[in-house]
């Protein structure tokens, strides 16, 4: 499979994104904004790619998505956003403009891609937030409305969503956190975060 750095190397590549992110800015075709946005998603998924992005701030652009009314726009948003995500200068980009907030918002969509996609990217700013305890990013990442949501969805009926879950738990969590949710989770007669619980 070929990667965008080889299709259009050096200023090639770089001049061709550019056009995208133009494009996606003087549309007025959310059609065309989504198939822009869907191209954006796919080229953060390589890593020659990621100082271009940057340079041409896709990771504002990908964040700016999360409160879009297309659902669309939303799924591709985060879609990106969890690529580049594995960045560390992306990853400081995202938490340098509080999205770790829009990122969790993610997690009541209705469709499965954009949850697994907020859930990937939680789990790689939290590889970027620094050690388990202490960090401001840290805390709010494992906020225990964002547990509850992670154990809910370990009961989830999709096998892509409950291994999601539980890795996140094993991960990103101590056993102390992850207890704690779970009793107020139990208390709880509300959903976290709006999410419901699995159905039987």
């Amino acid at each position: 499979m070929s990667s965008g750095r080889s299709r259009f190397p050096g200023p090639d590549r770089f001049e061709y994104l550019q056009a995208l992110v133009t494009e996606f800015q003087d549309t007025d075709s959310t059609d065309a904004k989504e198939q822009v946005l869907a191209n954006l998603a796919n080229f953060s998924y390589d890593p020659g790619n990621m100082e271009d992005l940057r340079t041409l701030q896709v990771t504002e652009l990908f964040l700016d998505m999360l409160t879009e009314e297309s659902e669309n726009l939303v799924e591709f948003g985060i879609g990106g956003l969890c690529n580049l995500s594995v960045d560390p200068a992306c990853r400081d980009q995202i938490l340098e403009s509080d999205g770790i907030a829009l990122v969790t918002g993610c997690l009541s969509s209705r469709r499965e891609e954009t949850v697994l996609s907020a859930i990937g990217t939680l789990m790689n700013l939290a590889r970027g937030a620094g050690p388990r305890a202490g960090s401001s990013p840290r805390e709010r990442l494992t906020d225990p409305a964002v547990l509850q949501c992670m154990l809910r969805f370990s009961l989830s009926h999709s096998t892509r969503l409950r291994n999601l879950a539980c890795v996140f738990l094993q991960d990103c969590c101590t056993p102390a956190q992850v207890e704690r949710a779970q009793r107020q989770l139990q208390d709880c007669t509300q959903t976290a975060l709006g999410i419901p619980l699995p159905q039987d």
